[in-house]
C-alpha cells in the first residue's frame, strides 16, 4: 500500500473516531454527574472527615470487628459463587443437551426470578426458613427432628438467600458458552474408547472453563454489594460490608467511616472486572 493511501486510511479513522467520541459526549456528560461526581465526592468525605488525612483507612486495618466484616463478606461471596456455579453448570448443560421445547421451558424458569423483587424472594426465605416456618414443620412433624432448627438469622440463610437470587446469573453466561461447544468433540472423544464420564471431564469441562470463569467473577461481582438479602435472613448476626456501609452512615453518623468502607468496596469491585477482562478477552468472551 502507497503511502499516500496509508495516509489516507489514517485520516479516515481519525475522522471516525472524532464522530464516534461527538456521538458518546451527551452520554458522557450525565454518567460524570450522576455517577463520577457522586463517587468522587465519597472518596473526598473517606479521607476529609472527621479530619484531613488516611486515619479512616488506617481504622479498616487495625479494627478486629471491621477486620471480621471484611472477612465474613469475602467468605459468603466465596460460598455463594462456589454453590450458584455448581448449580448453574448443572442447569446450563441440561439446557444444551435438551430438545427446543423443553430448553424453553428450562430458559423460563431461569427468567421467572428476574421479574421477582428481592426483598419479596427474601420475605420467602423468611417464611419458609423461621422456626414456625414450612420446612421445620414438615421435619418436625416427620420425626426427622425433635425441635426446630436455627434456619434463620445466620450465615446459611444468608448464603442460600444469595444462591437462590444468583443462580440465573450464573446459568446465561455458562449456557452461551456451552452453546458454542461442538458437540461432536465430545461424541469423538466417546469414539475413541472414552467413556461418558472421561469424555465430559477432558473435553467438555475444559472447553467451558471461560464459561466458569465469566459466571462466577460476574456472581462474585455482584454478591459484594449485597444489601437487602443479609439485612432480612441474617437478622444483623451475618453482617456484609455494603450493611455495614448503611450502619455506619446513616445509624453511627460515622460519614468518614462508612465512606472509607465505600471506596474499599468498589476498588475491589473495580479489580475484579480488570481480572474479568485480562483474562476472559482472550477467550472472546469479553470483547
Amino acid at each position: 500500500m502507497s503511502k499516500p493511501e496509508t495516509a489516507s486510511g489514517a485520516a479516515s479513522e481519525r475522522r471516525h473516531a472524532a464522530v464516534s467520541w461527538l456521538l458518546v459526549l451527551p452520554l458522557l456528560v450525565p454518567l460524570v454527574a450522576l455517577f463520577l461526581a457522586p463517587l468522587g465526592r465519597i472518596l473526598w468525605v473517606s479521607v476529609t472527615d472527621p479530619e484531613p488525612g488516611l486515619g479512616n483507612y488506617q481504622r479498616l486495618l487495625e479494627s478486629a470487628p471491621l477486620q471480621r466484616v471484611l472477612i465474613s463478606t469475602f467468605r459468603i461471596c466465596v460460598e455463594t459463587t462456589s454453590l450458584a456455579l455448581l448449580l448453574g453448570y448443572l442447569v446450563a448443560y441440561v439446557m444444551t443437551q435438551s430438545g427446543p421445547r423443553h430448553r424453553l421451558w428450562i430458559t423460563g424458569f431461569v427468567l421467572v426470578p428476574f421479574w421477582v423483587s428481592v426483598l419479596a424472594r427474601a420475605f420467602s426465605w423468611v417464611t419458609l426458613l423461621r422456626t414456625e416456618g414450612i420446612i421445620n414443620s414438615a421435619l418436625m412433624h416427620w420425626g426427622i427432628v425433635g425441635e426446630p432448627l436455627p434456619l434463620l438469622r445466620n450465615e446459611f440463610a444468608v448464603v442460600l438467600g444469595m444462591v437462590h437470587y444468583m443462580v440465573p446469573y450464573a446459568v446465561l453466561p455458562l449456557y452461551s458458552n456451552m452453546k458454542g461447544i461442538d458437540g461432536r468433540l465430545t461424541d469423538a472423544g466417546r469414539s475413541l474408547g472414552a467413556g461418558a464420564f472421561t469424555a465430559f471431564r477432558t473435553v467438555f469441562l475444559p472447553l467451558s472453563a471461560p464459561g466458569i470463569a465469566a459466571s462466577g467473577v460476574l456472581v462474585f461481582i455482584f454478591s459484594m454489594g449485597f444489601f437487602v438479602t443479609p439485612a432480612i435472613l441474617g437478622g444483623g448476626r451475618s453482617v456484609m460490608i455494603a450493611e455495614l456501609v448503611y450502619l455506619r452512615m446513616f445509624q453511627s453518623i460515622d460519614w468518614g467511616l462508612g465512606a472509607a468502607l465505600s471506596v474499599t468496596l468498589v476498588v475491589l469491585v473495580g479489580g475484579l472486572m480488570a481480572l474479568m477482562f485480562r483474562f476472559l478477552k482472550p477467550a472472546g468472551l469479553v470483547r
